[in-house]
């Protein structure tokens, strides 16, 4: 056994620790670990690990690694020879490498660049020829081009083509009696009388006759042919049921009542009718349409 190991073996069984239990903690082979307490470090795997195993072993017991790997240098192996090796044998490789190998390798960039640039000229000669060849050959066909006269739209050598056009031109023009239609009255709504809160208006030049009530708030609202026939009475309310229409064309006479002029509109054919008596005078009017027909 070693001095070194001897010290190892000491801190361990100071701890109270098995060879087992400190296989466990430090997961080194136990074996190894007894390998190291006799000093035999040739059943190692290699001189690295008799390092790192026995660091491993000294920090599981309690010892300082760095101390001891100063203290016993001249029992613990170094790693140096096997690095060499490896140096070595790089160096090996590289030199292994033939002259002949080595000059290839240097001027292979060399070329590939020298065929990269031919191949670049190559092609800028290309496109230049190719863009002259398309010029020339514009040109020609522009100059081609030029003798090519055309004729005036409705100049032709053609008989029948003329004669078609000199037959159809009295077809197409108007006949001299022929004369615009007249546009229709625009419909007039005016005030044919009015009686205080009574008013009468006549609705002339009308085809139809629909009347339209639009409610801007709240207002009570009867509706009635000339006959005294209740057509509608209710409250519109806006936002609710703030209009009403009501196609009285086939009626010569409508009488409306309104309770609130204030906030009722009424229109007749789409035309707004104005109040003969402001609202702001007269909340509640009776309003009469006659449709002169």
């Amino acid at each position: 056994m070693s001095e070194l190991g001897n010290i190892l073996k000491e801190a361990r069984e100071a701890k109270g620790l098995s060879l087992d239990e400190l296989q466990s903690i430090t997961k080194i082979q136990k074996r190894y670990l007894m390998g190291i307490e006799d000093g035999n470090y040739s059943i190692m795997p290699g001189k690295f690990y008799v390092r790192a195993f026995i660091k491993q072993y000294a920090e599981a017991v309690g010892l300082d690694p760095d101390q001891l790997f100063e203290q016993y240098k001249s029992e613990i192996p170094t790693t140096y020879n096997e690095e060499l090796p490896e140096q070595l044998s790089r160096v090996q490789s590289r030199k292994s490498l033939s002259p002949e190998t080595s000059k290839i390798l240097n001027v292979l960039p060399k070329i590939l660049i020298v065929i990269f640039i031919i191949g670049a000229v190559a092609l800028v000669w290309y496109l230049i020829v190719k863009n002259a060849g398309d010029d020339s050959g514009q040109t020609a066909n522009t100059n081609k081009s030029q003798p090519i006269v055309e004729e005036p739209a409705g100049s032709t050598n053609d008989p029948a083509a003329n004669n078609t056009s000199e037959s159809d031109a009295p077809a197409q023009e108007k006949p001299a009696d022929e004369k615009p239609k007249p546009e229709p009255p625009a419909q007039e709504l005016t005030v044919a009388s009015n009686n205080g809160s009574n008013t009468v208006y006549e609705l002339k030049n009308a085809d139809r006759f629909v009347i339209k009530i639009v409610s801007l708030g709240q207002t009570w609202v009867g509706l009635s042919n000339g006959s005294g026939k209740s057509i509608f009475a209710e409250t519109l309310v806006k936002g609710k049921n703030e209009n009403r229409t009501e196609d009285l064309t086939a009626e010569t006479e409508a009488v409306i009542n309104i309770g609130r002029a204030t906030e009722t509109e009424i229109y007749v054919n789409d035309q707004k009718l104005e109040y003969a008596v402001s609202p702001q005078d007269d909340m509640t009017q009776l309003i009469t349409i006659k449709f002169v027909k």
